[in-house]
């Protein structure tokens, strides 16, 4: 069976009270559009159209997908008249069944699709819809029907009596399989007198009169609820979040508390790895088997090897840490940043676009940026690569067996030679050649008789005054 996907996007969403597009807040890091997107294209559509309106700039600018058609509904008249749109953008694909979603239902499961998509191939249907049971729900069409079980209408809910609000439990979600001879039935709509919207739940009233064969393929609700406010946004995106942990713990992954956990639904996560609450993974995160992430961490768009252990409150973000290295507490990794294998990155190190060798160890409060570092070097605490001159970044290399002293900066553009010593306290503006120990500090003094005693008394009060020191009697420790 040819398939053709319509996704309608295009309403104002004026609910969500917000100067974005209601189809692309997000759940999870992307927006809901785009999860309809994604999995829609499990199917393999011949032909994906989307009908855009409000926002239509800001929609094609973030939905940057080259499989994608983009049609424009002007005037917002209804669900009827924007699939009339989108029909226009399907004139060379005669024969296609239509798949019809809604942009803002972004819980549908490619399972629940193909089911959908192979009981409407069973039942030879000419038209399909999905429906779910909720006899608590207001503003969903009600799905009638006949002596038969088959489909006869759908009552919009502001248009439903009483009598259908009590005795139909049985909602419409907007997603609907036609038929290529059911598209004809577009023409026929009417615009509703109090609304002034062509509805597309009218073509079941109209298909059914028709004899067409009309079905409902009920599903479970949390997949189509459509999403209109912060509330509903925010039942969705725990919803999805519950399904991703759950996934993740069924393959051997252990969360500590699963509810505070935030995991997108594209990271990957291995075996035997632990995961403590308050913890935020997110975007194409890979995590390794047999790590330990703990509380306070956020890891987006980061490749972790195999037993590593992130300590509490550490952000890695766009970044590579090898296998059985530790991170954190309290580490920042900005973005290109790559640590080797058995690394040690301390409490209160930020590491910026830097290169980490294998082995080597930057225990606490410690800035590296714009560094190739190689492997075995030991980094002193308050070390700092002066990377930036106001006007360009530089890079300090760093070779292997390199031994920093604390508090050393080096000015960059800068190289140490393998097996270097800097001397704690050194500031480095020149090359160091290998095997050597630099130093650079301002030689001691003393200064003798800095403080006078016993301290004067005066008004009951003492008071320490300094004495200002005697020619001759400084004393140069050097």
């Amino acid at each position: 069976m040819n398939l053709c996907a319509v996704i309608l996007a295009a309403g104002r969403g004026k609910r969500m009270r917000s100067a974005k597009p209601k189809v692309l807040h997000e759940l999870l890091g992307r927006p809901m559009l785009q999860h309809t997107v994604d999995t829609v294209k499990k199917l393999k559509p011949k032909k994906l159209v989307i009908v855009i309106g409000n926002g239509a700039g800001e929609v094609k600018d973030r939905i940057k997908d080259k499989s994608v058609s983009f049609v424009t509904q002007k005037k917002l008249l209804g669900t009827g008249n924007a699939l009339l749109e989108a029909k226009k953008a399907l004139r060379d694909t005669k024969g296609c069944t239509i798949i019809v979603l809604n942009g803002d239902s972004p819980l549908t499961t490619p399972a629940t699709l193909k089911g959908f998509l192979n009981s409407h191939k069973r039942g030879g249907n000419d038209l399909s819809l999905l429906s779910f049971t909720d006899g608590s729900l207001s503003g969903y069409g009600r799905v009638l029907r006949g002596k038969q079980g088959n489909v006869i209408s759908i009552v919009e809910d502001k248009h439903a009596t009483a009598d259908q609000r009590r005795k139909c439990g049985e909602l419409n979600s907007g997603a609907y399989l036609m038929a290529p001879s059911i598209m004809k039935y577009l023409d026929k709509l009417k615009k509703h007198r109090l609304s002034g919207e062509f509805y597309l739940t009218d073509i079941v009233g109209l298909a059914s009169k028709d004899g067409k064969k009309v079905r409902a393929y009920i599903c479970p609700a949390e997949e189509v609820m459509g999403i209109n406010n912060r509330a509903e946004l925010h039942k969705a995106t725990a919803i999805l979040n519950n399904r991703t942990v759950s996934r993740l713990m069924q393959r051997g992954v252990t969360f500590i508390d699963p509810s505070s956990s935030i995991v997108h639904p594209s990271v990957r996560i291995g075996m035997d790895t632990v995961i403590y609450p308050n913890t935020c993974l997110e975007g194409s995160t890979s995590i390794g088997r047999d790590c330990v992430i703990y509380p306070g961490t956020r890891i987006c768009d980061s490749t972790i090897g195999n037993s590593v252990l992130i300590k509490d409150n550490t952000l890695i973000e766009s970044s590579e840490v090898g296998s059985g290295s530790s991170i954190g507490p309290s580490a920042h990794l900005r973005p290109q940043s790559s640590i080797g294998r058995n690394v040690k990155i301390g409490n209160f190190v930020e590491v910026k676009k830097s290169i980490i060798g294998d082995r080597t160890r930057a225990s606490h409060l410690t800035y590296l940026g714009d560094a190739v570092i190689g492997s075995n070097v030991n980094i002193g605490a308050g070390t700092i690569t002066c990377n930036y001159n106001g006007q360009k970044k530089h890079i300090t290399t760093i070779e292997s067996n390199v031994f920093v002293g604390s508090d050393s900066q080096f000015i960059a553009p800068v190289k140490i030679g393998r097996g270097a010593y800097i001397a704690a306290g050194a500031t480095i503006t020149r090359d160091v050649p290998a095997g050597t120990l630099a130093i650079s500090r301002v030689d001691q003094k003393h200064l003798m008789d800095w403080i006078k005693t016993p301290a004067q008394k005066s008004g009951g009060k003492i008071k320490h005054k300094k004495k200002k020191p005697r020619g001759g009697k400084i004393a140069d420790s050097s």
